[in-house]
């Protein structure tokens, strides 16, 4: 069988959809030589970083094909089927929500087989929490855009059983082809797990505690309530906090450094911008808590990598937050500022409470690995290849 995977996904910053699309070759790759896998790229620099940094030229049964054209553009939507039937190939995996449409008429035998990641549907969810994405713009093309895919993909992966539903509501996908939309939950890199256990900061210590956001600046996101918490945190903990924001800026929403300087908070927070990956686990290995307010997460990254890492986790309980989280966080309305700032203080102010979050939380980001990711979409794909 070959498969084709759109690794166009992947951004010379990579983002969450890109650490997915990333991890999920290099194990298949590892996992699965009995299959050919070509993974289809746009931009040249990226297909060549991605063949040295996860070294594919170890691998005969992979290989690497760059498009003329990218994700968005009209043309890829007329060229791309071509290109995959001319390359032989049996199965289509696109890592987010957009696929070739006319290679995949909705009634079809015989012809190569469509699975789609739909990490989640938040436009649809929530759809005046992100008003300046391109996808709030072009709201009207971009629901039907999806509902069409719902019909077209042969299968649908989802990060979380809550994101299923969702998309199993919103998609319109009917009752018989349900059991063709699958939970298969993200993993975390090894990386943040190898980050060694330390001890709670001893009460008496006057280095500063750092609680870590890192995230996108959508409204969703909800780094108001955070920004607002922060304030509280900072008047009540007894001992010194300073907050770390991670991610790159977005010129579309401007208004938090200005809320940050109303507040009168700015001093004591640090806008990263976008970081590497080892600076991402450098930070990892100092900070003290992290918080995730989001409204709303298809599964919540961010969460994981910080229980591998052994960081207490205060999450709101948007979306799928409560299903990664489990019991070894702690979860809070996305609209309670006090009751961000109430499990903040208690956490930062008590070593047992930290303690134990940390240890509960490596617990919990145990159960989730690439390894399980890959195996799974292997599944999948043998699934949908399999069927009549």
């Amino acid at each position: 069988m070959k498969i084709a995977i759109d690794t166009r996904w992947i951004f010379p910053h990579i983002s969450g959809i890109g650490a997915y699309t990333r991890a999920l070759v290099r194990e298949l790759a590892a996992l699965d030589q009995k299959n050919q896998y070509l993974l289809l790229f746009d931009d040249p620099e990226m297909q060549t970083r991605l063949r040295d940094e996860l070294e594919l030229d170890r691998f005969d049964h992979v290989e690497t094909l760059r498009l003329r054209h990218g994700l968005f553009a009209p043309m890829n939507q007329l060229t791309t089927p071509a290109v995959l039937r001319r390359h032989g190939v049996d199965l289509f995996h696109s890592s987010n929500y957009m696929i070739p449409l006319h290679a995949f008429p909705r009634h079809r035998r015989g012809a190569m087989g469509c699975v789609v990641t739909i990490h989640d549907v938040i436009p649809m969810i929530f759809p005046n929490h992100a008003p300046k994405s391109r996808k709030a713009r072009l709201y009207p093309i971009y629901r039907a855009l999806m509902i069409e895919i719902g019909r077209r993909a042969d299968h649908i992966i989802a990060d979380s059983t809550v994101s299923r539903r969702d998309i199993i509501h919103h998609l319109r996908i009917p009752d018989h082809r349900a059991d063709r939309v699958h939970t298969i939950p993200c993993g975390v890199a090894e990386g943040y797990r190898s980050i060694p256990a330390r001890p709670p900061k001893a009460p008496d210590s006057l280095a500063p505690r750092t609680i870590l956001y890192v995230g996108r600046m959508d409204p969703y996101k909800n780094v108001e309530t955070l920004l607002r918490a922060f304030t509280l945190i900072r008047n009540r903990c007894p001992v010194p906090v300073e907050l770390a924001i991670v991610g790159p800026p977005d010129p579309r929403y401007p208004h938090y450094p200005e809320l940050a300087r109303d507040l009168r908070i700015e001093k004591a927070l640090r806008w990263t911008g976008y970081l590497s990956d080892k600076e991402l686990l450098d930070l990892f290995g100092k900070a003290d808590l992290l918080i995730h307010p989001s409204r709303y997460e298809g599964f919540g990254l961010q969460v994981a990598e910080a229980m591998a890492a052994g960081i207490p986790v205060i999450s709101s309980n948007g979306g799928s937050l409560p299903e990664v989280v489990g019991e070894a966080g702690l979860l809070v309305d996305p609209d309670d500022v006090k009751g961000f700032a109430d499990h903040a203080v208690d956490v930062l102010s008590s070593p047992p409470l930290w303690q134990t979050l940390s240890d509960a939380g490596r617990l919990q980001a145990a159960q989730f690995t690439w390894q399980r990711t890959a195996r799974e979409t292997l599944a999948v794909y043998q699934r949908c290849c399999e069927a009549p």
